[in-house]
């Protein structure tokens, strides 16, 4: 075919017009991706409920001490027995500690272990700053000066251990952001088997991410939404994903059009009137979906919510306007060195054509064997040990925060440093000392003034308990249920416990109640987006199922490699909630770029032949978009936090089963067995194709 003829200006103005518009939003709002660790916050305690008892403890807690400290634990080991130097290290350090500006106190002194001689000694500091990762690094920097040879200092408490995992994060925006890029520009370059396009689809993502970072950092600066570590890397994947996945659809349906004989603006108008709907479809289901999470009632859930949606949306827009606006200016040129001639390259995929034959053969085999299938990995859901895990245990490379808490709780009661806090009225102090001697336990007393007065205020007292067992591990957890029932049946007291341990425990039980609210609530939304886009009700039914059986199995597949191939600690419910949410949303997109083409070509060919040339048209498409998705969810991997590690799992190995079995084979052929049934109750159910060619 000739090239292209020249066109009417407004032909090509109105795609360069795009194109400036969004290279103006790349250059002013690209910089907001790197400023988001700046709003973004850690503090597990800032995400609970007003309601949440350990919540309620730190608003009283407010009328005992002005500060918000935060207790940094110093731990000094020598095996062997501490030596003279070794003490007076200590002592030097202590001092030293003293004049920090960010100290809300002077430090506690240093305190031998109980061993005779002593193996370690602890030293408490309470930091009061608005950066405590920052403290803790002037704590470390001063520790390493003139430290004895062979003593071992480390820092541990819920400071250092905030400071450690601010420290995981800080890849965020950089490695992580790098490693996304170029898995999907490797992928890019597979599929398309050109430079260019792979470059105008990766500047789509870009411009995406960096209107939506804009955006989340507006709202999250003004205090609109909740932003962490977690939501920050998941809005940067799923921007990348959600971007590329709309993006091989347009491509795909160009490339179509172009090879049909259209000319590139042609073209354009006919991908993107085709692919609106579902694209359109696609994106409103993942944030319906997300948005879902607005039920939780922990901020770090619901903050996440809104976030996600806004990267669903900026990938959106930038899929629909800025993709076409280039598509449009570069024509045929973008698909170099590949042919696109009218005519030249638009062969039938061997691959695709061979698993359609397969569909049409034997239908009820091949939907009930994968179903099976299905059936027997969901079976080894039951193993997944989603009941929470330590805070030491969230991450996935060594750091001094939990090697500190290992030497601590080896010799001093772990629980040392971080208390669980009891506030009662003051004149049932002396019942509720007697009720918080429980088992787990190990030293419980009021908190008094320098003349060894216990200190009231407003008529309430503050006890801490000193708990055996490390503060965030599960007996800990278990002490603070039992020292709950305790103090609570005291009479005339109403006490309330929190502290760091209760606060882990409330995050825990509330994460649980989220998971059995927000599950039904995502499956109903999504329901009624496919009712409402494939006018039918068992279609949605059956589709809405068979992502739910996907899910299903892949938690299962995910127990097995989880305890027994990486030998994980546990999880913590919100993986399987988020797991939930984005494989149910993010399958039910694949569903939709299948069952409407299917539904296209179900109107002239017939429900059974339009699946099959649904399948074959679509199934290169969905699989590249499920390989791109995938790698991308993985490349949250190389954040080291379990939960990260575990997310990305459980997505890329869901989306890759989902695309290549469920969309690929059992959805295929459960609509090929169903023939225009599955339409019921539409017209589409009743009437015969147009065409049965």
């Amino acid at each position: 075919m000739a090239p292209d003829r020249p066109v009417p200006r407004l032909r090509w103005l109105i795609p360069a017009l795009l194109a400036l518009a969004w290279l103006a939003i790349g250059a002013f709002a690209g910089p907001f991706a790197g400023k988001l660790s700046e709003v973004a916050s850690n503090d597990g305690s800032a995400f609970l409920p007003s309601t949440a008892e350990s919540t309620e403890v730190n608003e009283l807690r407010a009328a005992f001490d002005e500060t918000d400290a935060t207790p940094a634990i110093i731990v000094a080991e020598r095996p062997g027995g501490l030596t003279e130097a070794d003490l007076a290290y200590l002592e030097t350090a202590s001092a030293a500690l003293a004049d920090f500006e960010f100290n809300a106190g002077p430090p506690i002194p240093p305190q031998p272990s109980a061993e005779t001689p002593p193996e370690a000694a602890q030293l408490i500091v309470l930091i009061d700053a608005e950066d405590d990762a920052a403290a803790v690094e002037e704590i470390r920097t001063l520790l390493d000066t003139d430290r004895p040879e062979g003593l071992e200092v480390l820092v541990t408490g819920q400071a250092a251990l905030g400071a450690d995992l601010g420290e995981a994060f800080a890849g965020v925006d950089g490695l992580l952001l790098l490693v996304a890029a170029a898995v999907v520009a490797v992928i890019l370059v597979l599929v398309y088997r050109s430079p260019l396009l792979p470059l105008l689809v990766l500047l789509s993502c870009g411009f995406a991410l960096a209107a939506a970072s804009a955006a989340v950092y507006v709202l999250a600066d003004a205090g609109a939404i909740d932003l962490n570590g977690q939501s920050q890397g998941i809005l940067f994947i799923l921007v990348f994903g959600a971007a590329t996945d709309y993006a091989l659809l347009l491509v795909a349906r160009f490339r179509e059009e172009l090879i049909s004989g259209a000319d590139r603006f042609a073209a354009v108008r006919k991908a993107l009137r085709a692919t609106i709907e579902p694209i359109a479809a696609s994106a409103g289901t993942v944030i319906l979906g997300v948005l879902c999470l607005l039920f939780s009632q922990l901020e770090s859930n619901r903050g996440l919510g809104p976030v996600a949606a806004i990267g669903i949306g900026a990938a959106f827009l930038a899929a629909v306007t800025f993709l076409p606006a280039v598509l449009a200016l570069f024509g045929r040129a973008a698909f170099w060195p590949r042919r696109t001639a009218a005519g030249k390259g638009a062969g039938r995929s061997r691959l695709w054509s061979s698993v359609a034959g397969l569909v049409a053969r034997r239908p009820r085999v091949v939907w009930m064997t994968t179903a099976a299938g299905l059936v027997i990995a969901a079976a080894f859901m039951v193993q997944l040990k989603a009941d929470g895990t330590a805070q030491t245990d969230v991450f996935l490379t060594e750091v001094d925060s939990v090697a500190g808490q290992e030497v601590l709780a080896e010799h001093f009661p772990a629980g040392s440093g971080a208390p669980a806090v009891i506030i009662a009225n003051a004149d049932a102090l002396d019942a509720v000392l007697a009720a918080a001697e429980v088992d787990g336990v190990a030293e419980v007393a009021p908190k008094t003034d320098a003349s060894g007065q216990v200190v009231e205020a407003e008529g309430l007292v503050e006890i801490d308990a000193v708990l055996e067992d490390a503060p965030d591990s599960d007996a800990a957890m278990s002490t603070v249920e039992r020292l709950r029932d305790t103090v609570h049946a005291v009479d005339g007291a109403d006490a309330k416990v929190g502290g760091p341990t209760a606060i882990q425990l409330d995050t825990l039980e509330t994460s649980e109640r989220d998971r059995a609210v927000i599950i039904p609530i995502v499956l109903a939304v999504i329901l009624g987006v496919l009712m409402l886009l494939l006018r039918s009700i068992l279609a949605p039914l059956l589709l809405t199922a068979t992502v739910v059986l996907s899910f299903g199995a892949t938690m299962g597949v995910s127990a097995l490699v989880f305890n027994h191939l990486f030998g994980f600690p546990g999880a913590d419910p919100t993986v399987v909630l988020f797991g939930f949410v984005f494989l149910v949303a993010l399958g039910i997109d694949y569903n939709i770029f299948l069952m409407t083409r299917v539904r296209e070509e179900s109107a002239r060919l017939g429900t059974r032949a339009g699946t099959l040339r649904g399948l074959v048209a679509t199934g290169g498409v969905i699989t590249s978009a499920g390989v791109v998705l995938a790698a991308t969810f993985s490349a949250l991997a190389v954040l080291p936090i379990l939960f990260l590690a575990q997310i990305a799992f459980v997505v890329a190995f869901g989306v890759l089963l989902d695309t290549v079995i469920v969309r690929s084979l059992l959805v295929p052929a459960l609509t090929f067995d169903l023939g225009r049934a599955v339409w019921w109750p539409s017209r589409l159910s009743r009437v015969r194709p147009l065409s049965r060619k």
